[in-house]
């Protein structure tokens, strides 16, 4: 791992050491940025996001965490004694940093795939309703008569099909949560 702290990040982030910088974190497992300021904060999450063109989780628990939440991909707040800035600035919220693996790992996985098997379903469900319209304009005569009323075109999405993905989304559990706990090799399957 790698620890640095906030004057050396100062020198590091200027535009000559970046690029070596970088060089040195991909080599390792974790980098470790203590005593840093918001700004540095922030930088340091771009200049990941733009030359390594890596997905950014950023991870705090106070004010001086909020703009670097910000500018992850995913920003996760932990409520606690700091106040509830980084609550409010994030995209998930924690009690504890204790809870972020779960986050990650068991509901990450679980909705990685509830969107996975959502986009197939809208997908075969309008290949579905399309082909229907296809073969009926061969019955017709290519007329371009409806074959349905225009009440059931603006209630097909709005209510026919959307049962499935709301029961779906609601209950779909592929793999329990303690097996996800006990294997995190799982959650890069479901990506």
């Amino acid at each position: 791992g790698l620890v640095i702290d906030g004057r050396t990040l100062e020198h590091v982030l200027h535009d000559s050491l970046q690029n070596t910088f970088l060089e040195l974190t991909e080599k390792c497992r974790a980098v470790v940025c203590c005593q840093a300021t918001p700004l540095q904060k922030s930088v340091l999450v771009k200049l990941v996001r733009s030359k390594l063109k890596a997905m950014t989780l950023a991870v705090g628990d106070g004010a001086n965490d909020v703009s670097m939440i910000q500018v992850a991909d995913t920003g996760v707040g932990i409520s606690g004694q700091e106040g509830m800035q980084a609550v409010m600035a994030s995209d998930f919220a924690i009690s504890q940093f204790r809870h972020l693996r779960k986050l990650l790992l068991v509901h990450g996985h679980w909705c990685y795939t509830r969107l996975t098997n959502m986009v197939l379903y809208f997908f075969y469900k309008n290949v579905t309703y399309v082909n229907l319209l296809f073969w009926y304009q061969f019955f017709c005569g290519f007329s371009g008569t409806s074959m349905t009323d225009y009440w059931v075109l603006i209630l097909f999405n709005l209510l026919f099909t959307s049962v499935p993905p709301i029961i779906y989304g609601v209950l779909d559990k592929d793999v329990s949560a303690e097996i996800l706990m006990e294997l995190p090799q799982l959650y890069t399957t479901s990506q």
